[in-house]
Parts: structure tokens; C-alpha cells; sequence
């Protein structure tokens, strides 16, 4: 009897352990997602029929579904719960990222005490540091509570045993790369041992019906380091973002299974720890008693949230042939497209061969559109060395064609900038409804845009602004 030839359904095949891409040979970078060593070779499972078996629980209509057991409990920092969508669900797994230095320990610290109580117990588990290091923090920022518990370890089965012994409500691991599996092939933070331990700590929380939050590491370009399905396995990732020169920290969310994906927390990281800021807007603001040339403000969205911002720029006689562009908090690409908007669209010639110096202040970042009219309008006041208005803000889209284009939200930032005491506004045409009090300026170009600065005090007057006048 002729022996079976082979057939290319037993033949082993090769698959992407990042997108699940699959080819008939090893390659060394997966042409489908870019990523490098990630090809691995897997053999053809066998035909197999799965046979029905017992059900766990029996399927209910959907309005029969008690509701009250996801229902989200405080952390006790409002910044967080924000962020959340209300606070912590029950059996929810929570990925937190974010640079080293931002201040992720010091954050979910100060959660672990804060949330602790006797009913609801915390047990905080580090990887990275030892136990008497973490008490160190705990004693600085203030986060001491008796129904917190502290453990250091790296071996996954000491963490679940950990959980059979503390029995907590939420569960602080700092950081899922650190721990590892002595089951499992590998050195700690690779794509297998990070699978494996997520793995089991999402299935312990769902069992339990406690609450899990995850420091995770980034890569240099800002990526969660790890395998993709990390961030596709847990229901909740946030995003730690903040410049470790400036006090202001942002909790960004990229996906919420329980909220919205589009709020931001923000904190103030300081000597004694850190805390929610419910108004950071003072934080991006300097307050003058007189205005200062090339100096505008604008009002930013954050997620849902408007923030004042300042934007500041500086024009000096540049030393060599090539001026210098230095920009601070801002896009580069758009203060260079402001820049040729005013020198085309507003006649301000003085701009090319000038140093230009743009900065935002507080450490706050701006890329979207809506702060080009105030990009726009601190370039100008500085080139002319005339101040703006005072108690005016600036908010629109300016086009290369020198057209102020209108943006979401212009009632939201209208009511904050109000709110916080600015009386005057330029903003596109038909806002909406602005607030009583407030005199708000249609512009639909930059020509209408350049007439709120003073003409007796400049020093390089837009001619096409003139011209209309």
C-alpha cells in the first residue's frame, strides 16, 4: 500500500502574532502590520467537531439583565472618574500608559489608598520596586490606608496567590511587563509571558468581580509595548501624557468599554504628589496688568473639555542668513503656515527674515485648527510690537487662502472663556448663541481679523488691512 503523500492541509504554516497574517514560509518583518520578529510557525490544526455542552448560566432577554453589577464605583480622584466614565466596574481591566517619569506610580498610589476602605480592600503589587521603596512614596504624597495592602513580586502564581489571600476589591499591578511566568518560555515584558500574565489577571478579575488596573511601559515612539492584543483584550486604556519639565499631566482615554474615549483628566504632578485639576485653565494663562506684544489667547478642547490657553511669539532681527523657527507647544508645520498667510494674505513683510519664537504657556499642547487665528494674531502683534486688545480671545481655522473657517464647539469655548472673565472674542461667522455680556467679532478673513490692532502703535501696518478701511 502506497504511503499517504503529505498534503498541504498537514503542512505547517507561518502566522503574525501581532495581526494574525499568514504565509507558507518564515519571513523576518510581517508585510501586513511592519512589525519584525513576530512571524512564528504554527501547524495546522486538526478538523475537530466541538460537541455542545453545559451551559453556565442560562441566556436571558436583555431587559431581565441585572444592570447593577457593572455599576461603577469611585476611585476617589474626580479627575479619574472623569476619564472612566464615572469610576471603576466591577471585574474591569484598566491599562494605564505612559513615559517613564510621568508619574503613573504616584497616580495609581494615591487611587489605592484613596479608594481602599473596609469594605472594599486594595492590594498594590510592584514589579518594579521594593515594598519599602513604595511605602517611601506612600509617606511623601500621603497615601497611608490600613486596608491597603503592599506586596513585591515578579511570579505571576505569587500574584494570584496573593488575591486568594487578600481577597481586594481592586488590584494595582506597576507593571504587567515586570512579572512573568515560570511556565511560560520567555524573559519578563516579551510578547508570550505579557500575554500569559494578562491573561490570567483578566480572567481572575472576571471571576471575582474585582477591578484591575495596569501599568503598562511604552515604546521610544510612544506605543504600548507588548502585543496588540493586550490593548484589544482590556476594557479600558488611558494614555499618561505630560511633559516632565511642566506640572501639567493628562489622562487621555484611547478605549472605554463603559464611557466615552473623547474626556481628559488633568493633573498637577508637584513635590507632595499629585492632584486633579477641575480648572486648569490658570495653569496655561499670565495674568498682566497690561498686555504684552505678541501674546493671544484661544480656548482649546480637550476631549469634551475647554481650556484657555495662551499662545506667546517673538520677532528679532535674525543674526544669519537663514532665520531661525522655533517653536514650543505648537506645531511646527502650522505656525510655518501662519506665517505665509500673513505674509501673503496679510502683507507683513517684516516676518521672513526675522528669529520667530512661538511657545504655548503651562506646558500645554496645541495642534488642532481651531488655534491657528491665534497663532495668526500673536505672530502679527509681535511683529508689529503692538499688544493685543486685552480680555480678548481668538478662536477659528485659518485656510492658506487667508479665509477664518468656523470649528466645533464655539458655544463651549465661548461660555468658558466668559466664564473666566474674557468680555471680548473673534471668532468665524455664525457662531451660534454667545454669551450675554460678551462682545463677540465675526471675521471672515484675516484682513478683518488684523483690525483689532491698534493702527497709532504699529510699527508694520498689513496694507491690505488698510486698503479696506
Amino acid at each position: 500500500m502506497a504511503a499517504r503523500t503529505k498534503t498541504t492541509k498537514d503542512r505547517p504554516s507561518y502566522r503574525c502574532t501581532e495581526c494574525g497574517w499568514q504565509t507558507a514560509k518564515w519571513l523576518g518583518r510581517c508585510p501586513e502590520c511592519q512589525a519584525w520578529g513576530t512571524v512564528e510557525e504554527y501547524g495546522a490544526p486538526a478538523v475537530r467537531t466541538t460537541a455542545p455542552g453545559r451551559v453556565s448560566t442560562s441566556a436571558l432577554p436583555i431587559g431581565q439583565v441585572d444592570g447593577r453589577q457593572a455599576t461603577a464605583r469611585t476611585t476617589g480622584v474626580p479627575e479619574l472618574d472623569r476619564v472612566l466614565g464615572g469610576g471603576l466596574v466591577p471585574g474591569a481591566v484598566v491599562l494605564l500608559a505612559g513615559e517613564p517619569g510621568v508619574g503613573k506610580s504616584t497616580l495609581l498610589l494615591d487611587v489605592a489608598a484613596k479608594s481602599a476602605s473596609a469594605e472594599h480592600r486594595t492590594l498594590y503589587v510592584t514589579g518594579e520596586e521594593s515594598a519599602s521603596q513604595v511605602r517611601l512614596r506612600a509617606d511623601r504624597i500621603g497615601a497611608l490606608d490600613d486596608h491597603l495592602y503592599l506586596a513585591a513580586e515578579t511570579d505571576l502564581a505569587a500574584v494570584l496567590g496573593h488575591l486568594d489571600e487578600v481577597k481586594p476589591s481592586l488590584l494595582i499591578l506597576d507593571s504587567v511587563q515586570t512579572v512573568a511566568s515560570p511556565e511560560i518560555d520567555g524573559a519578563p515584558g516579551g510578547m508570550a509571558q505579557v500575554r500569559e500574565v494578562a491573561g490570567a489577571l483578566i480572567r481572575a478579575s472576571k471571576e471575582r468581580g474585582m477591578s484591575t488596573l495596569l501599568v503598562g511601559h511604552v515604546t521610544k515612539d510612544g506605543a504600548i509595548a507588548g502585543p496588540r492584543l493586550l490593548e484589544h483584550l482590556v476594557d479600558v486604556v488611558l494614555h499618561f501624557e505630560g511633559d516632565r519639565h511642566a506640572r501639567l499631566r493628562l489622562v487621555r482615554g484611547v478605549k472605554n468599554r463603559y464611557g466615552a474615549t473623547d474626556e481628559v483628566g488633568c493633573f498637577e504632578l508637584h513635590d507632595e504628589g499629585i492632584t486633579g485639576l477641575a480648572d486648569p485653565s490658570g495653569l496655561f494663562l499670565t495674568r498682566r496688568a497690561e498686555p504684552v506684544p505678541g501674546t493671544c489667547l484661544t480656548v482649546t478642547l480637550e476631549g469634551r473639555r475647554p481650556l484657555v490657553a495662551e499662545v506667546q511669539a517673538l520677532t528679532v532681527d535674525s543674526q544669519i542668513p537663514s532665520p531661525r523657527r522655533t517653536t514650543s507647544g505648537l506645531e511646527t508645520s502650522r505656525v510655518s503656515m501662519m506665517l505665509a498667510v500673513l505674509e501673503q494674505r496679510g502683507r507683513i513683510s517684516a516676518l521672513g527674515k526675522r528669529d520667530i519664537y512661538s511657545a504655548t504657556v503651562g506646558g500645554v499642547k496645541l495642534s488642532e485648527p481651531a488655534a491657528d487665528l491665534a497663532i495668526a494674531l500673536a505672530l502679527a502683534s509681535a511683529a508689529s510690537d503692538t499688544p493685543l486688545p486685552k480680555n480678548l480671545v481668538a478662536i477659528g481655522e485659518v485656510g492658506l487662502a487667508g479665509e477664518v473657517r468656523r470649528v466645533t464647539g464655539v458655544q463651549r469655548r465661548l461660555a468658558e472663556a466668559h466664564r473666566l472673565g474674557f468680555t471680548h472674542a473673534l471668532v468665524p461667522s455664525d457662531p451660534g448663541k454667545v454669551p450675554s455680556g460678551m462682545k463677540v467679532l465675526e471675521v471672515a478673513d484675516m484682513g478683518d481679523a488684523l483690525r483689532v490692532l491698534p493702527r497709532s502703535r504699529r510699527r508694520e501696518a498689513p496694507r491690505e488691512a488698510e486698503g479696506r478701511r
